[in-house]
């Protein structure tokens, strides 16, 4: 069976800005406290006609361009998000039909900010079963509509964007998709949650007039679940495959807090300069953050082809997952 690579990316973020300075004058809270407890300067906040679709439109053909393929010669479109267009129809149709991705079934993927890893887990089976040859893997989130600015400890957190991969089969069997570690603790969630809006809670006036539509969080309680989740799992993978830390050539961690992504590193006994940290320019994307964070590594020359490259990610539900790949191009 062929080994699934990662081909191409594209990402996309919103122009509006929201600093630090903006939010002071939004909820009572300063740049020095931000910056110290999250690692965050600035976020990108979409417009108010933009939806998550249409950001991932955008990341979408920007990898196509850059793979130089037609979006007809997508097999499937894996849409990771918790801030959908709606409810129904999927994202993943509404990118599908204004990409023109005639040939592509999919669907979206709920897992917070572990959902983009979860994505790749799945593109990557199907590519190694044989059965796809293109799958397109896409996080995106417009979590600026979801958040109450005026609690400080959430809307301090988050901007909008997205990113994509096109996993598809290696010529090399060494390079590509070594293996991967999921796991879920529901027992989490009441810690971080958007209580409203489902089945169990219909929107209603008093959901509205309550902000139950909005992300609540206990952050402690999220804090220690993550720096514990995000060492356990990468620490067992690394063994399970027969490698150590110090073979790996970056981590590319989901972006929600600078504490939560050295914390996780110093207990692996991995430099600063083996860690990918870009949340300072865009805030928590949920799970658009590591497709950004891989992009600005290749950019800035940090990422080459035979890498040894180790995602990480914890959300909400509680969601954690590692994925390990040998970098293809």
């Amino acid at each position: 069976m062929p080994t699934a690579k990662i081909s191409a990316l594209g990402c996309y973020v919103p122009p509006g800005v929201l600093t630090n300075h903006d939010l002071s004058r939004m909820v009572e809270t300063n740049d020095e406290w931000i910056v110290e407890r999250t690692g965050i300067r600035e976020r990108h906040i979409a417009d108010e006609k933009v939806a998550t679709s249409d950001m991932a439109v955008m990341a979408a053909k920007q990898l196509l361009s850059a793979r130089g393929i037609e979006a007809a010669e997508l097999d499937a479109i894996i849409v990771c998000t918790v801030t959908p267009d709606m409810l129904f129809p999927s994202t993943a149709c509404l990118v599908q039909d204004q990409l023109g991705a005639s040939r592509a079934w999919g669907f979206d993927l709920v897992a917070a900010c572990s959902g983009f890893l979860y994505g790749l887990t799945v593109a990557a089976h199907l590519v190694s079963a044989g059965t796809h040859r293109n799958v397109l893997v896409i996080g995106a989130d417009t979590m600026s509509r979801i958040l109450d600015y005026t609690d400080r400890s959430t809307c301090i957190l988050f901007g909008d964007g997205a990113g994509a991969f096109l996993i598809e089969p290696s010529e090399d069997s060494s390079a590509g998709f070594l293996g991967h570690l999921n796991e879920i603790d529901g027992s989490g969630a009441p810690f971080l949650q958007m209580p409203a809006g489902g089945s169990r809670m219909p929107a209603s006036e008093d959901t509205v007039a309550q902000r139950l539509h909005y992300v609540k969080q206990e952050g402690q309680q999220v804090f220690k679940f993550a720096v514990r989740k995000m060492y356990e799992l990468c620490d067992s993978l690394l063994q399970q495959k027969g490698f150590s830390a110090s073979d790996v050539k970056l981590l590319i961690p989901h972006q929600a807090n600078r504490r939560i992504i050295m914390a996780t590193a110093e207990r692996l006994g991995l430099p600063e300069e083996k860690v990918v940290i870009n949340l300072d320019k865009y805030g928590n994307t949920t799970a658009a953050t590591i497709p950004l964070a891989t992009r600005d590594a290749l950019e800035d020359g940090r990422l080459k082809k035979g890498d040894l490259v180790l995602f990480a990610a914890v959300g909400a539900g509680y969601t954690a997952g590692v994925s390990l790949w040998r970098w293809a191009y």
